[in-house]
């Protein structure tokens, strides 16, 4: 007589905030004794319990709750009640935000293959037995048929994971389907269906992927795929040629209504063996060696051809193996040589929700090669992409490739044909005072940088909106949204005034630096001629602000570099320029291009700056008599980047045209730069000729360089003209540690322009 014990243990308690509920892991021990109460055989298993809290609420007596949990919930002892209590209390006072939890039941949905059935031709009525392999194994060493009944009787044992390790171990058995499926797989279909079904159970343990590798099945299913795929195109084409020719009569029509049918039949059976050839692959590409040998038999191109089939559920096996793939660099290219995109947008939008789901996670993948993304928008997905914005299962994918598509300007104007940006504001209305999901907020932010784009956000209430919930809410994302919508010319801008007093009020030490940069750029945004930035710099107290921000160090680069652009835009007012200099800060302008002089952007506005000032009669006179700004400006006319180029010359050719002494200097350096390999060639002949009378007195006689017979009257000119450069030119390197390119002069002679 036996008897049975079993006993409860090691409790392991958590919880599912998104859930509500308690997890109670624990053990349970299942011993058989002996009529003498010996232990003689035992086993112990993990479980675990979920208990779902639908009734916790604020108001909830979390100690009575803990009470009913052990009352209901017997195997808990009643020694672990305090720890109850603690998860419950957590769990009533923990809230997971709406961001994550919309993550949670969009962004990490996971979407597998569904699991491979018998298929149908392949179901025996017999029973098969374990005990019995032998007498299969007998069979696959008969004709056709009796190999398929062998098999499939072994499939039948097969499927079950209890009798795998038993299989594994009968190496005959597994040695004569090898061999019976690379002999006939093109005799039978079904045959070859079969047995790599068989194959297909092992694989799907991947301790058990050895065994498949070793008999070389999956390099034998990339063979049958490949063969299947060229029978198919050979179908097709003898379809079309029957249809092409349109017979008339009643016996012709009678033919080819039964090759259909036939073209059907045959269609059903190959796609039930690519199916299982293919899922077979997918589980060995677990392995990234095994993959690599997949990719170097042109696994893409194969998966690729096989998405132009109709049944769903081989497409969404084809979907998650060309997923799998995408994340290496080699198949992503690989899937951008043939016709991947183009393929997979007849699937979107489809019924198939695992399908859909899927094709959008591919081609999420395929959007971050910058070709694929100009391929999505030519076959026409960005309006397919913008319809299942109003989908709630796949918003979330949808609006991360809108997002990458929206990251190329070449295809921001593109979204105005489309529905997007009304749903995108429409999004925005509705999270209230909720945190903006950041996909949502970062499409926005991308579109906002295209005018026409900027437009539809502005038509009705919409800069209102947006306004009202980024000063509530102090949102640094939206405040950038709003700051790239303010960059537009036109009607846009005008827009802003009322917003004036609003942005500036934010411009204060006290407020956290992201925050000032977004609204100290929108305004720095509005070159709005009407508007009185002098009433703004002194009701709200800026110019203090202004310049200390200008110190280097002072700030992160990106704050003071708007700082700079605030000064540019403010300075086209008379007043306030005057205002700006009286305050010093030209001055604080000239030290920070000091200490930014290798960064091009700080440079052109910087220099920007200067050329709006000497607009103004008080400020030019401030540059031009009181500092060395004319004189780092002609230090930057011959920089290498365009820009700074294009602003110098516009600024010195007004100081030029207003002091005639400054005007002298850069006649002469622009002298100096246009003739330069000339007068060095001048220079170096100086110095050669003047070797032999180095110890006379006669190194001045300019007779003694230049032969008096032979000096023409135009090269006295230059001479005279040279000489009085060297009087009036004074050398100016004032960034010695900023690289400059002079580009050779190929002519010989001097190229008198000033």
């Amino acid at each position: 007589m036996f008897n049975y014990l079993s006993n409860l243990g090691n409790f392991l308690f958590s919880c599912s905030v998104q859930n509500k509920a308690l997890v109670v892991h624990y053990e349970v021990e299942a011993s058989i004794l002996g009529e003498s109460g010996g232990h003689m055989l035992g086993e112990r298993k993990e479980g675990q319990k979920i208990i779902r809290m639908k009734s916790l609420s604020p108001s909830t007596d979390v100690g009575a709750l803990a009470k009913k949990v052990l009352e209901e919930c017997k195997m808990i002892p009643a020694s672990r009640l305090p720890q109850v209590e603690q998860l419950l209390y957590y769990l009533q006072n923990r809230k997971s935000s709406p961001v994550e939890s919309n993550v949670e039941k969009k962004g990490k949905r996971t979407v597998k293959p569904k699991e491979l059935t018998p298929f149908e031709g392949i179901e025996l009525n017999e029973e098969a037995s374990i005990t019995r392999v032998d007498e299969y194994i007998e069979l696959l060493y008969e004709g056709i048929p009796e190999k398929i009944r062998g098999s499939a009787l072994i499939l039948q044992l097969a499927r079950n994971p209890d009798n795998l390790e038993e299989l594994l171990h009968n190496e005959t058995a597994l040695g004569a389907l090898a061999r019976v499926l690379r002999e006939d797989w093109k005799q039978s279909v079904d045959l070859a269906t079969i047995i790599i079904y068989i194959f297909f159970c092992f694989s799907s343990f991947s301790q058990f992927h050895g065994v498949v590798s070793h008999y070389k099945i999956g390099a034998l299913c990339m063979s049958v795929v490949e063969h299947e795929l060229k029978r198919y195109d050979a179908w097709r084409e003898e379809l079309r040629k029957k249809n092409k020719s349109a017979p008339e009569n009643g016996s012709l029509r009678r033919d080819q209504d039964k090759a259909l049918r036939k073209y059907h039949g045959l269609l059903a059976k190959q796609e039930q063996l690519l199916r299982v050839s293919l899922y077979l692959l997918l589980n060995l590409a677990e392995d990234t060696r095994t993959e690599l040998k997949m990719r170097n038999k042109n696994i893409v191109g194969l998966l690729v051809k096989v998405l132009e089939r109709d049944d769903e559920e081989l497409l969404v096996l084809v979907v998650s193996f060309l997923k799998k793939l995408s994340i290496f660099l080699e198949n992503k290219n690989d899937m951008a040589e043939v016709d991947t995109v183009e393929r997979l947008a007849r699937l979107v939008p489809c019924k198939h929700e695992d399908l859909l789901n899927l094709t959008l996670r591919l081609l999420l993948n395929l959007s971050f090669d910058s070709g694929l993304r100009a391929k999505m928008v030519e076959v026409g997905l960005l309006p397919k992409l913008t319809v299942l914005l109003g989908d709630e299962n796949n918003r979330q994918m949808a609006m991360r490739i809108l997002y990458h598509i929206s990251m190329d300007d070449r295809f921001k104007g593109m979204f105005v044909y489309t529905d997007c940006i009304p749903q995108l504001m429409q999004m925005l209305y509705e999270h209230g005072e909720e945190e903006i999901e950041t996909e949502l907020i970062s499409i926005c932010i991308n579109l906002a940088a295209n005018k026409k784009n900027a437009q539809l956000m502005c038509e009705g209430d919409g800069l209102k909106m947006l306004m009202k919930r980024a000063l509530k809410m102090k949102d640094c994302l939206l405040m950038k949204m709003i700051r790239n919508i303010s960059q537009h010319d036109g009607q846009i801008k005008s827009l802003f005034i009322d917003y004036v007093g609003d942005l500036a009020a934010e411009i204060k030490e006290e407020e956290e630096e992201d925050w000032v940069l977004e609204c100290l750029g929108t305004l720095a945004n509005l070159t709005i001629p009407d508007l009185d930035w002098e009433l703004v710099l002194k009701e709200y107290n800026l110019v203090p602000y202004l310049k200390d921000r200008l110190k280097p160090g002072s700030a992160e680069d990106d704050l003071i570099l708007e700082v700079v652009i605030m000064i540019g835009t403010v300075s086209m007012d008379d007043a306030c320029a005057v205002m700006l200099a009286k305050s010093g800060i030209i001055p604080a302008l000239i030290e920070l291009l000091n200490a930014q002089q290798e960064d091009d952007e700080f440079v052109c506005q910087i220099v920007y700056v200067f050329y709006q000032m000497v607009f103004h009669q008080a400020t030019r006179d401030v540059i031009i008599k009181d500092t060395q700004a004319p004189a780092y400006l002609i230090d930057l006319m011959h920089d290498k980047n365009a820009e700074i180029r294009k602003v110098c010359d516009n600024t010195l050719d007004i100081i030029a045209e207003y002091d005639e002494e400054w005007g002298r200097k850069i006649q002469s350096e622009k002298f100096r730069f246009h003739n330069n390999q000339w007068l060095e060639m001048v220079e170096s002949r100086q110095a050669d000729e003047s070797e032999p009378y180095l110890y006379d007195n006669d190194n001045d006689r300019t007779d003694l360089f230049y032969s008096a017979g032979t000096l023409s009257k135009d090269s006295a000119v230059i001479l005279k003209m040279y000489q009085s450069v060297h009087l009036c030119f004074m050398p100016l390197d004032l960034f010695p540690h900023r690289p400059s390119t002079f580009p050779p002069s190929v002519a010989l002679h001097p190229v008198l322009t000033p």
